[in-house]
């Protein structure tokens, strides 16, 4: 690391820290006009607003727009240098081109590890503490039991055990008209019924009452009644609510253990929580390649000066997010793998990436 190399990299940083809190206070600005009347409704004072709102809604913004951050920093200052001749006068003086994109592959380096992190532990929790203040004074809807209370609620807890029930109540954590069937080499070998079902949360497990017990082998069977009975199901109360915040709030080792269970217990509609999984690590990779294209689009001194990088960059951002949103979409409502869905952007922008980087003067 030379004097050149510190000196850009001091400006990637300056430059992208002074771009988030910049549009930082201008997302909180516009989102507090919109949920204004929601916060008086709430009747919280402006600290507890700023605690348990705020303290979640910005990491969210900064997760969400951490790559266009890096890409409008890197286009800010780097096409300034080129505007007063910086950049021709480093590479006048022998050093190469590759040399010269050495320091922003250091800080993109940087600054996609701190993005990697963030994603996988630190916005969970604050995505946490932002869904938490809006289900219960913005969208008290947002966390629901999403069924048809009419319609009984079937699930697979283990690989060969399967229970349903009728009438989940999410505010008593009780359910009516539970059964259970353990089935071994396609038979039923196991049959459990009970009149209710309700979470103890003293022993941490399920209280039946009323059971009926079914012990099938061949064509013998044995029963016996139990007025009460407590269970231990690999289902616990929160897993029979309908979350739409529950990919934000699990931290990737969380997010990956639910994965790896709902697909044991054969749940479908997974690919959001896959494709969620995936682009953690592919927008943390999305840094690097924005801060290439970055370089690369505004390395050139042109008589539209920083006006017309910024609108370049403008548009291959616009480009990027769109691409992504198609392959997210077609991922959770087609049959798109999640895998590609997620790196599906990375792998476009790094052809584009490359092909600018061949045409780009050096």
């Amino acid at each position: 690391m030379r004097k050149i190399d510190w000196y850009i990299v001091k400006k990637l940083f300056v430059t992208f820290f002074f771009c988030m809190f910049l549009f930082t206070l201008i997302a909180v600005a516009v989102d507090s006009s919109e949920k204004t009347d929601d916060f008086v409704k709430s009747g919280l004072s402006t600290s507890q607003i700023i605690t348990q709102y705020y303290f979640g809604f910005v990491p969210y913004i900064w997760g969400l727009l951490f790559p266009l951050f890096v890409f409008i920093a890197v286009i800010f200052f780097t096409s300034r240098m080129a505007a007063r001749s910086e950049i021709v006068a480093i590479l006048a003086s022998g050093v190469s081109y590759n040399r010269f994109l050495r320091p922003y592959f250091i800080g993109g380096f940087l600054l996609a590890t701190m993005l990697w992190f963030a994603s996988r532990y630190v916005i969970p929790k604050a995505q946490e503490i932002r869904s938490n203040f809006q289900s219960k004074y913005i969208d008290p809807f947002g966390v629901k039991s999403g069924r048809d209370p009419s319609l009984p609620i079937y699930k697979r807890v283990d690989p060969n055990t399967y229970v349903g029930f009728k009438y989940y109540d999410t505010g008593s954590k009780t359910a009516s008209s539970f059964f259970l069937d353990r089935v071994k080499n396609g038979k039923v070998v196991y049959n459990l019924r009970a009149d209710n079902m309700k979470w103890d949360t003293a022993r941490k497990n399920w209280k039946l009452t009323n059971t009926t017990e079914r012990n099938i082998e061949g064509l013998n069977e044995t029963a016996h009644a139990r007025p009460e009975m407590h269970m231990n199901l690999n289902m616990k109360p929160e897993d029979l609510l309908d979350d739409e915040y529950l990919k934000d709030k699990l931290s990737t080792p969380k997010l990956k253990n639910y994965i790896r269970m709902e697909e044991l217990r054969g749940s479908e509609g997974l690919n959001t929580l896959r494709v969620e999984w995936y682009r953690r690590t592919a927008t943390s990779f999305a840094v690097l390649l924005l801060t290439l294209i970055g370089v690369v689009v505004s390395s050139r001194k042109v008589r539209g000066g920083s006006g017309l990088h910024l609108a370049m960059g403008i548009v291959i951002a616009v480009l990027f997010i769109l691409c992504d949103r198609f392959s997210t979409v077609f991922s959770i409502k087609g049959d798109f793998p999640p895998l590609i869905a997620a790196w599906l952007p990375d792998l476009v922008f790094g052809g584009v990436a490359y092909w600018l980087y061949r045409i780009a003067p050096k």
